[in-house]
């Protein structure tokens, strides 16, 4: 990545920086910015200086007593200093790592050859966790951190496509629990349309084994008997899974949508035959709490057009045979996929198809475009059911271990 001018910096007023390293106590987290002592950092600079708060008394860093860095750099502690002691750390191994890192960055060419030191300025917000002992780790980790943000912010990073890319993938260190996105289709949604919620926790607990290409849908007999607060339950067996509530909505949609999000829903399933309006309203709820919102065409009878009727096109759509036509010799719907997905090539959602899916069809429906394949019955009332499951994760392709459990973090920049 290009490190950006002088000109550029002034003409984008701030250089925005971040980065995260070593472990706890002594872990060190650096936000930065870089900018001309005329512009707002300048601005932002002068007034930390002068404007002191009980326990976040801003600091210039020094190399030693009487000797700044260039370009000048002012630290503003994160975390509440109560103590001398907690002050010490400030004022010694980490004012020292940001101040020497400052300095072995112009040293080292990071900064643009045209840049003047003495018009820009840094602020370092750092954090030094109120346990952390070890002076070495702190100014380490410091250091690094330091070097690394005062790097990334003048190459712009991180770039947009990498944000794009990664905004589902990532998992952060101090959440405890995974947010699960579906950005690596095919998946296995298994219906839980047996209505024994002990049975079902049995179930995902022992029998059906981990893989990051799984869904867990509570299906509509299972919400029925118990409500939406089976979603928690069920949440609280597999905090990482991403859990789907199919409510089947053909009326008050915003209602419904808030209801499975109050109990964790990944994702609600609104009746493709409500009306345009409740669609509207459901889809738009769904994506404003940032969950997914999918619509079952099951019986629709013109899918393009009612899609096109709407506002917004929904995350996933559900190309369903109801259980009780599985049999009725009725054509399968799957040849609309790709003509669907043609007609809105210019929209971002999966397709999922549902009703009597068994591995030796599934293929079939892969190859017509499907992301999704949804089995119930011959998961939940199968005598193996890890059998079962294994059985269709290897024909959509899944290895094991799947690619989450086992994926090292690294960064670029």
């Amino acid at each position: 990545m290009k490190i950006i001018s002088m000109e550029a910096m002034e003409i984008l007023d701030m250089l925005i920086g971040e980065a995260l390293l070593g472990h706890e106590p002594e872990l060190a987290h650096v936000d930065l910015l870089i900018g001309s002592k005329e512009g707002p950092v300048g601005q932002a600079f002068a007034q930390g200086l002068t404007t002191l708060s009980a326990g976040h008394t801003p600091l210039l860093a020094v190399i030693r007593p009487n000797l700044p860095p260039k370009p000048q750099t002012l630290i503003v502690p994160k975390v509440t200093v109560k103590n001398m002691e907690q002050a010490a750390k400030i004022f010694g191994p980490a004012q020292y790592a940001v101040a020497k890192a400052v300095a072995d960055a112009v040293e080292e060419g990071i900064f643009p050859d045209d840049v003047d030191f003495d018009k820009i300025v840094i602020i370092a917000s750092v954090f030094i966790h109120p346990e952390a002992k070890d002076y070495r780790r702190i100014y380490n980790y410091n250091y690094g951190a330091t070097k690394l943000a005062l790097k990334r912010a003048l190459v712009n990073y991180p770039p947009l496509e990498k944000v794009l890319y990664d905004k589902d993938r990532a998992k952060h260190p101090i959440m405890g629990f995974n947010v699960p996105r579906l950005w690596r289709p095919p998946y296995l949604q298994i219906a839980l349309d047996i209505t024994s919620i002990n049975r079902i926790k049995e179930m995902i607990r022992n029998e059906i084994p981990k893989s990051d290409r799984l869904i867990l849908e509570a299906g509509t007999p299972l919400i029925k008997k118990y409500g939406v607060r089976v979603l928690r339950e069920l949440r609280e067996v597999v905090p990482d899974l991403f859990i789907i509530a199919d409510l089947k909505t053909l009326d008050v949609g915003k209602v419904e949508v808030d209801l499975a999000y109050e109990e964790t829903a990944d994702a609600v399933v609104c009746s493709g035959l409500a009306t345009v309006d409740t669609l509207n309203k459901f889809i738009y709820e769904a994506k404003r709490l940032g969950i997914y919102a999918i619509v079952d065409l099951m019986n629709v009878t013109n899918i393009i057009e009612k899609l096109k009727s709407l506002d917004d096109i929904p995350d996933v759509l559900i190309f369903h045979r109801g259980i009780d036509t599985e049999t009725s010799g009725e054509k399968s719907r799957w040849d609309l996929i790709k003509e669907v997905k043609q007609e809105f090539s210019d929209k971002k959602f999966l397709v999922a198809v549902a009703g009597g899916i068994r591995p030796e069809n599934t293929k079939d429906a892969l190859e017509k475009g499907a992301d999704i394949v949804i089995v119930g019955r011959y998961i939940t009332q199968a005598r193996d059911v890890e059998k079962s499951v294994r059985e269709f994760l290897k024909t959509i392709g899944a290895k094991e271990p799947a690619i989450d459990h086992y994926r090292v973090h690294s960064e670029d920049g």
